[in-house]
């Protein structure tokens, strides 16, 4: 049962849920240990010193580096915006959604607010590692993206980049000379404690916005419309219901959750999956219990029933032997012969 049970995090959006921040704890305790030099600015839970309110919208802006073997990585998280990571120097290990990969010195990547990442695998390599998360108040794939109104971009070109980082969901890209460039503008306003850094924050990162929008230009990029559909955003809340069914769930929280309004979210789960949401949530609460009537011996089958967000375990036991033709405890005995005749 080590699967992560935090993914399916509500953000604060029209429906007025709210989304944590990540707290970044494997960074900062790494820094207090010595093991990297880190920089950053930031607000909310982000570790780093404090933002002006003049760059409301940047969540946080910073590096870490590392120069020898480390023992901690950032295992799979979201965050509250879209986040641009530049790789300067040494590799790192590093994944998005289905996609493990190995970055190198100039990897550039990109993850959008409702793509699961982690940076280390399970240990970040050595280099140094820069980040920028701009909250563009979505966590879903459909919603409509609103940037901080100190982006200056044209209409025009914040449109096209705004589509591009929407439709095409490429994770890695090699950076320019010119986004290089921009980071070390950038690191060199982190290091300089004599100036007030808003202004050129505001400067350096429209920059790294013209300059990834060129990227995306000389690379011929082949946009998917269907990658922001709310049919997508559903598909997407009910991929990551697996992780947290013991939560009690009302079908207007998932709908919240998902981003979308009740009828409109019942209607794609019955697209998807043949089901209403509280059936589909019933189907993943069951194969939560099956795992841990196996994987927990000591449980009684009424711990389970709790553990799995079953409000009774009489109720538990009726609705694990209209799906499984048995109840919990015959459930555990027959997989445990199983499992036994096999060895």
């Amino acid at each position: 049962m080590n699967k992560i049970r935090h993914l399916i995090t509500p953000f604060k959006g029209e429906n007025g849920s709210i989304f944590h921040a990540d707290t970044c704890v494997p960074l900062v305790d790494a820094c207090q240990r010595s093991m990297v030099e880190f920089k950053a600015l930031a607000r909310h839970t982000y570790p780093g010193e404090r933002l002006a309110k003049d760059t409301e919208g940047l969540n946080t802006i910073g590096y870490w580096d590392a120069n020898f073997e480390q023992d901690w990585g950032l295992d799979w998280h979201r965050n509250e915006g879209v986040e641009f990571h530049f790789l300067e120097s040494g590799s790192m290990p590093y994944a998005v959604e289905n996609s493990e990969t190995e970055l190198f010195a100039g990897d550039f990547t990109i993850t959008r607010p409702w793509q699961q990442h982690k940076v280390g695998n399970p240990h970040v390599g050595i280099g140094k590692f820069y980040w920028v998360i701009l909250d563009v108040g979505v966590r879903r794939p459909h919603q409509k993206w609103e940037w901080p109104d100190w982006i200056v971009l044209s209409k025009n070109d914040l449109e096209r980049l705004t589509l591009s980082i929407r439709q095409n969901e490429q994770p890695v890209w090699k950076a320019t000379p010119e986004i290089k460039d921009c980071f070390k503008k950038i690191d060199n306003l982190l290091n300089n404690k004599e100036q007030e850094p808003s202004s050129k924050l505001r400067i350096y990162i429209n920059e790294l916005l013209v300059l990834i929008l060129e990227m995306f230009d000389r690379g011929k990029l082949i946009l998917n419309e269907s990658l922001t559909d709310s049919l997508r955003s559903a598909k997407l809340f009910l991929e990551e219901l697996g992780n947290n069914p013991s939560h009690r769930w009302t079908i207007e929280e998932m709908a919240n959750s998902s981003g979308l309004g009740t009828t409109r979210f019942t209607h794609h789960c019955k697209q998807l999956t043949n089901l209403t949401p509280m059936q589909v949530l019933t189907k993943k609460r069951l194969g939560m219990a099956c795992e841990m009537l196996i994987e927990y011996p000591d449980l009684s089958a009424s711990e389970v029933a709790y553990n799995c967000g079953f409000s009774t375990s009489q109720y538990f036991t009726t609705v694990f032997k209209k799906h499984l033709k048995t109840t919990p405890q015959k459930y555990r005995i027959q997989e445990d012969k199983q499992v036994n005749a096999s060895l």
